[in-house]
């Protein structure tokens, strides 16, 4: 029985640290793909506004997924 408590009790724990990196990974990750389409879009060059256009592909599903992590972040606040 203990063993069981035990067991569950760190699957659980190394659950939600998991899940707390990979938010602060895709928040970390979405910073600076942010900021480098804003410095690239900046620039004057024909083949950096190429890339900085290019960047809304990675962009969009991590802007998903920061939307999610902050949603579970606001419902795990007001419970």
């Amino acid at each position: 029985m203990v063993s069981t408590i035990t067991v569950s009790t760190i699957t659980t724990i190394t659950a939600l640290s998991v899940g707390a990196g990979i938010g602060v990974f895709v928040t970390l990750l979405l910073t600076g793909l942010l900021a480098a389409k804003e410095l690239l879009g900046a620039s004057s060059g024909k083949r950096q506004k190429l890339l900085s256009h290019s960047l809304i592909i990675s962009i969009i599903p991590l802007l998903m997924g920061f939307a999610v992590i902050v949603c579970l972040k606001i419902a795990n606040i007001l419970s």
